[in-house]
């Protein structure tokens, strides 16, 4: 979790991403950084996440996120 705090980090350092959890609904993260998430997450966790993943109740918040890699990562 941490790594991917860091990673949420980069992309926009004002944000508390450990508490927020809107980040989708409130326009925090837009479409360029879902792209680049989801090619970092591959890179640094060896998790590929599929189209039909890329819905905003996985992206809005790092707890959500952080569930979904480790879903797939588990099948």
């Amino acid at each position: 979790m941490e790594k991917l705090i860091e990673m949420l980090t980069e992309l926009h350092p004002d944000v508390d991403f450990a508490t927020a959890e809107d980040l989708i609904d409130d326009g925090v993260l837009d479409s360029l950084d879902i792209v680049s998430l989801v090619s970092q997450i591959d890179s640094e966790f060896g998790v590929t996440i599929p189209a039909e993943e890329i819905i905003p109740e996985n992206f809005n918040s790092a707890e959500a996120l952080f569930a979904l890699i480790t879903r797939l990562d588990e099948e």
